[in-house]
Order: C-alpha cells, then sequence, then structure tokens
C-alpha cells in the first residue's frame, strides 16, 4: 500500500515576522514578484519596507487584479520574467495565494496570508478561476511552498470572524481525515504534478497526517474561545498563537495528508442555496461538519461536543446560520446530488453513499442545530 505526506519546505510564525520576509527572499535571490490586493499592502507597507531595507531586496508590485484566471496567471508570469524575480511572494487573501502557487509553478515560492480563514496556504494545490469569477479548474503542483510566513500581530488585527471561519475549516478536518483512514481511500498528497486520478497518482494517509488532524480538534477545544477573544482585542496570546497554528499548519497538513469526506463534498452542494453565497467557506463547512457526523450515525457525545464548540465561539450549527431560512425536499435533493457526484470526496466515506442519505443527513443536522438554539433561548 502506498502512502503519502507532503508539507511546506518551512513554516514560520511569530509576531512582527514579516518584518523577516527579506531573509527568505534573500535565499532566492535578490528580487520577489509580490502578489498581492493593494489593500492587503496598504495593511503591511511598513513591515515590507523595513524589510526591503534591512535584506537589500526589491519588491516587484505586480499590479494584481484580484482573479485567480488563467490570463492573470500568465500575465504576471511574463512580469516575473521581464524583471528577472528570484521568487514568487503570495500575499493577503486565497486568490492571492492561489495565484502565486499558480504563477510560480511548485519552485521558489513564498507565502504569506494576512487571515487565518482556511488552510489553503501550505497546500500544493489552487483553484483557477475565469475572468468574470466563475470556477475554472484545480492546479495542482508537485509540491508545497517553500515557505509560509505568518505575521500573528496582522492576524490579530484582521477581523475575528475570518479566525473563526478558519475554525470551521479546520472543525472538519479530524473527521474527514478519520473516516478516509477508515475507507482505506486516497488521499491529495499522493497526486504528483498534473494528475488528478489513475494509479501513479493514488496513495492513502499517513499516520503522522491523521495523529495531526486529531491534535488540530483538540486544539480547537481547548483555545477556541480564548483565541477569538484575544482577536476581538486584537491581541496576540498563546491562545491564539495556537489557533493560527490549528487554521493554517495543522488543519492544512490534515487534509491534504489525511484526506476530505463528506463535509466539504456538502458544502460544495449547499452552495447551490443562494443565501449561503454571503458566507465565509469554514462558516459553511463547520454545518457539513455536523452533517456528517449525522450521516455516520456518531455517538451523540460527539455531535455535543462540536455543537456545544460552535455554539460558544459563533459558527453556524444550522441551515438558518448560513442564509438558508427555508428550503424545500427537492432543493435538498439537488444539493445532495451536486455532494455526491463521482469525483466528490464524500466517496471517502467508509460506507456506500446515497443522494437520499445525504438529503437525510443535512435536514437532521439543521433540525440538531435549531433544536439545541431553542433549548438555549436563541
Amino acid at each position: 500500500m502506498r502512502r503519502a505526506f507532503i508539507s511546506p519546505t518551512k513554516y514560520v510564525q511569530g509576531e512582527d515576522e514579516l518584518r523577516n520576509l527579506g531573509y527568505f527572499v534573500r535565499t532566492f535571490g535578490e528580487s520577489a514578484l509580490l502578489i498581492a490586493h493593494p489593500d492587503d499592502v496598504a495593511r503591511v507597507k511598513d513591515k515590507l519596507a523595513f524589510t526591503s531595507q534591512q535584506y537589500d531586496i526589491t519588491l516587484v508590485e505586480s499590479g494584481f487584479q484580484g482573479e485567480c484566471s488563467r490570463q492573470e496567471v500568465a500575465r504576471l508570469q511574463a512580469l516575473a520574467k521581464e524583471y528577472q524575480c528570484s521568487c514568487t511572494i503570495g500575499l493577503g487573501g486565497g486568490k492571492a495565494i492561489d495565484t502565486a502557487k499558480c504563477v510560480a509553478e511548485g519552485e521558489a515560492l513564498i507565502i504569506v496570508p494576512t487571515i487565518a480563514a482556511t488552510d489553503a496556504p501550505t497546500s500544493h494545490s489552487a483553484v483557477l478561476y475565469t475572468p468574470e469569477g466563475a470556477f475554472d479548474d484545480y492546479a495542482y503542483f508537485k509540491q508545497s511552498p517553500s515557505v509560509v510566513m505568518i505575521d500573528t500581530t496582522v492576524i490579530a488585527n484582521a477581523p475575528t470572524r475570518f479566525l473563526v471561519a478558519g475554525m470551521g475549516d479546520a472543525l472538519s478536518t479530524y473527521f474527514e481525515a478519520r473516516a478516509t483512514a477508515k475507507s482505506y481511500s486516497n488521499v491529495n498528497a499522493g497526486l504528483p504534478c498534473g494528475v488528478r486520478e489513475g494509479a501513479c497518482g493514488e496513495a492513502k494517509g499517513t499516520k503522522t497526517a491523521l495523529a495531526l488532524a486529531k491534535l488540530c480538534y483538540e486544539t480547537l477545544l481547548e483555545d477556541g474561545v480564548k483565541a477569538k477573544l484575544s482577536c476581538d482585542q486584537n491581541v496576540v496570546t498563546t491562545a491564539l498563537e495556537n489557533i493560527i497554528e490549528t487554521n493554517i499548519l495543522l488543519s492544512g497538513l490534515g487534509f491534504e495528508s489525511g484526506g476530505l469526506a463528506a463535509a466539504h463534498a456538502i458544502h460544495n452542494g449547499l452552495t447551490m442555496l443562494e443565501g449561503t453565497h454571503h458566507y465565509y467557506h469554514g462558516e459553511k463547512v463547520a454545518f457539513s461538519t455536523l452533517a456528517q457526523l449525522v450521516l455516520e450515525n456518531a455517538d451523540q457525545a460527539e455531535i455535543d461536543e462540536v455543537l456545544a464548540f460552535c455554539a460558544s465561539i459563533g459558527l453556524p450549527i444550522c441551515l438558518a446560520d448560513i442564509g438558508v431560512d427555508e428550503v424545500t425536499q427537492q432543493e435538498l435533493l439537488q444539493v445532495a446530488e451536486k455532494a455526491c457526484i463521482a469525483e466528490e470526496s464524500i466517496h471517502s466515506m467508509p460506507f456506500p453513499i446515497t443522494v437520499e442519505a445525504v438529503a437525510a443527513a443535512i435536514r437532521v443536522a439543521d433540525q440538531i442545530g435549531r433544536e439545541y438554539k431553542r433549548n438555549r433561548g436563541e
């Protein structure tokens, strides 16, 4: 049985860590293409100026246009070639990070998230969109980023909702990795560059990945509330440091090398409901995790623990919490059908999957969440 584990070459986080960016640029050369939204550059301009001077590097502004499209990637690759950039920096949120991954194509890549809303920064994959913002395709590269650098001061000063959404994304990590391990399903870490399916890309998860996924869940329960309060006050504490590591590193390694299962597939199905479009990825994943637990008939104590955690930090636990006040059975079946398409991760669950069962799990998870809130007087 072939197993695979993938991770960034280096991960570093700390207060004002962005001031050390130039050190890592210097490991590749003297200049870097900086892919970032102008608003994100403005937030950290003083630190960028400091590190540029301190390490005598040149940051080439890219004029990033906000969408990870094939056209934008081609433009930025030409720009990097024109200025002979030694490496690529993706600074900001998901679109800038994914664009940097596509531009770098697995070589000399530094990722600098300014929010801790998802676990994407550590991965070797990206999502491509059309210039108009419609989904295009997934892209996989031969390795993860060379460096993932987290400035915890920047994260602490971002809106708390981003951090909470990141905890929602991280919440699914252990439960999906556990299901994948039970079913001996393949994981993304086994995909070589350009290969999505086929024998040469098949690999199972490692015990290491499952252990990290479990630590991810345990840390959420231990430090989630304290980290949220720290972010509310825009201060860095040990709890916030732990949750930033959890949202980005533990969840990132856990999902990519441990596997995805029902929660992310159900999330993808829920995007068919217009009301969900105003909510972040991790917020929808939190509810989808409850739906996965119902689908697998998890112990009630485990469901109660997840419910309590979500409620304690303000994560969604019912459909109304993600903008869906009413839903018909036909709409639920359409959601379930999308979640159950052949290429979806839901088939990593360790039992046969049907559209009807998934629709029922969503319905019951919604009712469980509604009753939990009713019992709390909400």
